[in-house]
């Protein structure tokens, strides 16, 4: 999940820190998410508690803090970063299944001659460090597995029946993609790896473009007003470096400033909002 790095205006900080650093997410409906947060809280809180420590000299000193707010929001961010109507689409390295097989089968029979045969596949794959479940769940129809294992995010998605045991194939679906592709058994473990890691890539690639796609320069405070009406995500655009005009802005349009990013080089302009001097554009945003 590609992520804006960057410190918060003094309004935008945890109450009592020096200073906040934030990790700043881009939603696909055009919000912020504040993904992740650490915070310099000084010697605030030590003050306020009587929190102490001893030196080596034997001198009391109060202790210098810090806070981390990285916690279960990701998984909420990762949520709504990737998936898509059909439900959770899950990058492989934190899928806690990347590869399910359902057998297509009528009969006992037919569905052991599958499980021998694709045994050896599930073993040589759980070595190459692949988490695999083979769905034989009598009680449910083909259809309906690969609906909810769509709707779970399962990365790859294995069918094999009968006639692939003949032809020495099985259906590979992707879940970024939605696709479906016939690949040779043999090659299979080999393929699946392959697979896992060109998901893995895709979907970080696909969530920067459209970051990229959707982060607009500003300079005048109409341009301002249309791009988050009309477009959203992420505007830059110079600011005065006051609370005043951070909250008459937010009054008017109910954009915040996400952060001050540390990867913005210095540049004189003037603010959009006050046409005061400023020598940085910081990054503003509708959020959650």
């Amino acid at each position: 999940m590609p992520v804006i790095m960057g410190s918060k205006s003094e309004s935008e900080r945890f109450a009592g820190a020096d200073e906040t650093y934030t990790i700043e997410a881009l939603m696909q409906d055009g919000k912020a998410l504040q993904a992740g947060t650490s915070h310099f809280l000084g010697q605030n809180f030590a003050k306020a508690f009587d929190v102490q420590y001893t030196t080596r000299e034997g001198k009391k000193e109060l202790v210098w803090a810090t806070s981390w707010g990285v916690s279960t929001r990701l998984m909420g961010a990762l949520i709504m970063t990737h998936s898509d109507d059909l439900g959770l689409v899950l990058p492989p390295r934190l899928a806690p299944i990347q590869v399910v097989i359902v057998p297509i089968y009528k009969g006992d029979d037919q569905l052991e001659a599958i499980r021998e045969h694709i045994t050896p596949l599930m073993e040589n794959l759980k070595l190459k460090g692949v988490t695999v479940k083979f769905d034989d769940d009598d009680t449910r129809k083909p259809g309906w597995k690969f609906a909810e294992h769509e709707l779970k995010g399962v990365p790859l998605r294995v069918a094999i029946g009968n006639r692939d045991l003949e032809n020495g194939t099985l259906e590979l679906a992707r879940r970024d993609l939605n696709t479906k592709e016939s690949i040779a058994f043999a090659d299979a473990a080999d393929i699946i790896s392959v697979r896992l890691e060109e998901i893995q890539e895709s979907l970080f690639n696909r969530a920067l473009e459209f970051r990229k796609e959707n982060i607009t320069e500003v300079d005048t405070f109409e341009e301002f007003k249309e791009v988050l009406e009309k477009k959203g995500g992420f505007i830059l655009t110079h600011w005065d470096g006051t609370g005043e005009t951070e909250q008459a802005i937010k009054k008017e349009t109910n954009a915040t400033i996400r952060c001050i990013p540390f990867a913005e080089k210095p540049s004189s302009g003037k603010c959009v909002y006050s046409g005061a001097e400023s020598n940085q554009r910081v990054m503003f945003a509708k959020a959650y």
